[in-house]
């Protein structure tokens, strides 16, 4: 074989890696937000209302499929499907596709949470949320239909050193769905394909670990194209981004999805995690987009976040280094971090609160799910929406109007404070232990700026703090530790 020909099909290689990296923002969007088991039509009005206007890029919804009704309604049901059916606490199919059209319409990516790997536990009576049964100790499946020869043989996952045993073994006892089997295929290529005509942009795969990537790749390559008539490029393939849970010393590698779809770091919130947390030297962030110096997946390929449903309540992946929405300092000033940097495609998480690890969403007595109540800008009423929290949805605005641009003008104490400009549209400090006073280069042209992490500028002044820039670009930084907030940024738009 030629030269030549040996590089086209490099070439080709390389395009057809990349063709499930791209999440189809509209225009400079950046950032999406897990909406954490709400509602359709709630998430449609949030898409309207807030959403849209301050700058969000996409939603991820709770999985959409019909699941098994388990007893005090977990959270975790989500996870145990029991047919392709769109019904949910979330609402049905004809609320989802009106969701999708009117976030679409705002420029608002949706994206669903797709549990493919396998089935529901043992359960008797087992039915779901759209009044399908089934027999899960049989592995009788007659919503979907799957039968018993769809499945792997039942064995429980015991060493997550033996990839095989990972791949083909029951996660906590659901059934697992053997992804060989042509039937199998279909029947997920099929429930993809409809998500997709409903206009959805492309998908979370939950639990990809437990998947072989031959199986997954001959999944994805069976999805539509995305259509036009939703707004996406010609010929666009959706976002496909995997659940690969990879700290190293296992089976299983996260380097070994990356080059059929992109895969969500989980090593990425367990640094900032540590770091945040002054557990570990800020300084060091400095090569944070070193990715062998990280064990990281590529920028273009990855996924990113501080948390998400299962490590804020203490599964997956992280422990203790997991910052969430319970440690408000430090977990906005991840946020932060996340957001100003240029690596990944970053995700926010919007929660709601509990103090039970298996605690499903506020709810009415019959199960069903209320909606957020949201008062002065931020929910009240059992949710926590950190997607509303003022400082980071000023740092998404952040994100979208430095995005393109170098990381820049890096400073550190050599300890536990840092800062950075990305080229000449932004600059952050973030301050983790002492008080910082410096002179520091922002990189940015001269003029009175917002601090937005603090306020805003409104009525022509800053409500919060004000930074002078000289003339060569620097400016006197101050964070004392006595403040609410470690974290000052300033961009273009809240120059006075």
């Amino acid at each position: 074989m030629s030269f030549f020909s040996l590089g086209f099909i490099s070439l080709l290689a390389f395009a057809v890696a990349d063709l499930h990296n791209d999440p189809h923002y509209v225009g400079d969007r950046t950032t999406m937000v897990h909406l954490f088991e709400w509602k359709f039509n709630d998430i449609a009005k949030e898409c309207e209302d807030f959403l849209g206007p301050m700058g969000y890029g996409g939603v991820q919804v709770s999985p959409i499929n019909e699941n098994l009704v388990i007893e005090n309604r977990p959270w975790y049901e989500r996870y145990q499907p029991l047919s392709y059916k769109i019904i949910s606490r979330s609402g049905n199919e004809a609320e989802f596709k009106d969701m999708v059209k009117r976030c679409n319409k705002v420029g608002v990516r949706i994206y669903v949470d797709a549990v493919i790997n396998h089935m529901s536990g043992n359960a008797q009576p087992a039915y779901g949320t759209g009044g399908t049964t089934a027999k899960p100790d049989e592995l009788s499946y007659p919503g979907v239909p799957y039968t018993s020869k769809d499945f792997n043989p039942p064995c429980d996952i015991q060493n997550y050193n033996n990839a095989t045993e990972v791949r083909d073994c029951e996660l906590s006892g659901l059934h697992d769905l053997n992804q060989t089997k042509t039937n199998v295929r279909d029947k997920i290529i099929k429930y993809f394909n409809k998500v997709i005509d409903l206009g959805a942009a492309g998908f979370r795969i939950d639990a990809a670990k437990h998947m072989w990537p031959q199986d997954l790749k001959a999944i994805y390559k069976k999805i539509k194209n995305l259509s036009p008539k939703n707004g996406y490029p010609k010929n666009a393939q959706c976002y496909i981004y995997q659940e690969v849970i990879d700290l190293g010393g296992e089976g299983v590698s996260k380097f070994e999805y990356n080059d059929i779809a992109s895969v969500i770091e989980f090593q990425y919130g367990i640094v900032l995690g540590n770091m945040f947390r002054g557990k570990d030297n800020l300084a060091r962030l400095q090569n944070f987009d070193d990715e062998n110096a990280w064990r990281l997946i590529p920028s273009k390929d990855a996924l990113v976040m501080v948390d998400n449903h299962d490590n804020q309540r203490g599964h997956g992946a992280g422990g203790a280094s997991i910052l969430t929405h319970k440690d408000p300092k430090p977990y906005k000033m991840a946020v932060a971090f996340m957001l100003a940097h240029p690596y990944g495609h970053a995700r926010v998480m919007s929660s709601f609160a509990f103090s039970d690890p298996s605690q499903g969403p506020p709810a009415n007595s019959d199960g069903s799910i209320i909606s957020p109540e949201i008062v002065n800008g931020e929910c009240v009423n059992g949710w926590v929406c950190e997607h509303r929290w003022p400082q980071i949805q000023q740092m998404v605005k952040f994100r979208n109007l430095v995005n393109g641009e170098k990381l820049e003008n890096w400073w550190s104490n050599g300890k536990n404070q840092i800062a950075f400009s990305r080229g000449g549209k932004g600059f952050v400090a973030f301050n983790v232990e002492g008080d910082l006073r410096e002179k520091l280069q922002t990189g940015l042209p001269a003029g009175t700026y917002c601090d937005v992490i603090t306020g805003d500028v409104v009525d022509g002044k800053c409500s919060g703090k004000s930074v002078q820039v000289v003339d060569d670009g620097t400016a006197t930084v101050e964070i004392l530790s006595s403040e609410s907030e470690g974290v000052l940024a300033l961009h273009n738009q809240a120059k006075l």
